[in-house]
């Protein structure tokens, strides 16, 4: 492990791996594959934004490992993680001849994560996956705890399973090539992380912005690297999401409803953002927390130029919100900041959950 190398270890119970965190430890990918997964043939899967930049020092990085390489590239975008492209892509898998032993590495973000994950978990009824993150998203949560699947018309990820990487190398020099506003979208991620188990991390968001400006790779990389520990520390311990796993889900039945219902052009983290201040100011409604734990939350989120409110009617964002994979029978899971570095799920009816959105969306100004 070098100087600018954090190294985390998850203990998960299907299998254990390690999550690297650094600035420029993408050129060791080839050498992590090799210790982490073995095999003779390796298959990047990319997409048409990131292949461009990244997927020839990958490719040499495997060879230099003793990897025969293959790569398979898809149209970038949310709206091609369907199962139309999963069949090309293990088209593409079988068309290079990988076998049980090999492997495939995601090079991406998230999409492309739980694209490449979810056919390396069916292709031979499960062959190992590398995750190589390339968006602030992917390497704080989607590379990490092994959640892959695709979206169906019905609603975003509903169609996937558990299927843990054998290594994830986040290399935080990566995010310079992506576009300014996906990075600040990918901080709502780790804003929502912080409200959930670390109170400083989102004291010290609030007074200096991640997406600032001369904000420094090595602050960046450190902040990664404690995002991908408290998600470790919840996945080890529920990895198949029947209990604590579900806390992960701070801010996102709200903010699921708000990404499909703006057709997914709002992005990921946003709509985390704003579900979460949507939930925020519901729970001060309710009794649930105190104003200044709904004061905190939004003060983050808006710190980091992040949507606090959505002005989308709330009979669209509610009727998304029920076809959310949390959903069981006429009731429904949620996860309410209790306080900063605590939240409970609890249980509420349809109705209960509609009457939350009516308390907390498009009603923006705070007591």
């Amino acid at each position: 492990m070098s100087a600018e190398e954090t190294i985390v270890e998850v203990p998960a119970p299907s299998r254990s791996y390690e999550v690297r965190v650094g600035c420029g430890i993408l050129d060791s990918i080839g050498e992590v594959t090799r210790a982490a997964a073995g095999g003779e043939r390796a298959c990047v899967i990319t997409e048409t934004n990131v292949g461009p930049i990244y997927a020839n020092r990958v490719e040499a990085s495997l060879a230099a490992a003793g990897y025969t390489v293959s790569t398979l590239t898809f149209e970038a975008g949310e709206q091609n993680k369907r199962l139309s492209t999963l069949e090309t892509l293990l088209e593409g898998l079988a068309e290079a001849e990988l076998t049980r032993d090999d492997v495939v590495v995601a090079l991406g973000g998230g999409v492309t994560g739980d694209m490449a994950g979810l056919a390396a978990a069916m292709y031979l009824r499960g062959i190992q996956v590398v995750q190589a993150p390339t968006s602030l998203l992917a390497m704080v949560d989607s590379s990490v705890g092994g959640k892959v699947a695709v979206d169906l018309a019905h609603g975003k990820n509903l169609c996937g399973f558990f299927w843990q990487p054998s290594a994830v190398v986040a290399d935080v020099e990566c995010l310079h090539s992506i576009d300014r506003s996906l990075y600040t979208d990918s901080i709502g991620e780790v804003v929502k992380h912080a409200v959930l188990a670390d109170p400083q991390m989102l004291a010290d968001l609030t007074a200096r912005p991640m997406n600032g400006e001369g904000y420094p790779d090595e602050l960046v990389a450190r902040i990664v690297a404690e995002n991908v520990r408290i998600k470790r520390d919840v996945v080890v311990s529920d990895e198949k999401e029947r209990g604590l796993r579900q806390t992960l889900n701070l801010g996102h039945t709200i903010g699921h409803g708000i990404e499909a219902a703006s057709d997914f052009k709002l992005g990921h983290g946003s709509s985390v953002a704003a579900g979460l201040c949507c939930m925020a100011r519901a729970a001060c409604a309710k009794g649930w927390c105190k104003p200044e734990t709904r004061d905190a939350i939004v003060a983050a989120m808006a710190a980091q130029g992040l949507p606090t409110d959505t002005e989308l009617p709330h009979d669209v964002v509610f009727d998304y919100m029920t076809h959310d994979k949390k959903r069981h029978g006429d009731t429904m899971n949620i996860v309410v900041p209790a306080e900063i570095g605590a939240v409970e799920v609890r249980k509420v009816t349809m109705a209960e959950l509609r009457e939350l959105v009516d308390l907390g969306c498009g009603t923006g100004k705070e007591d």
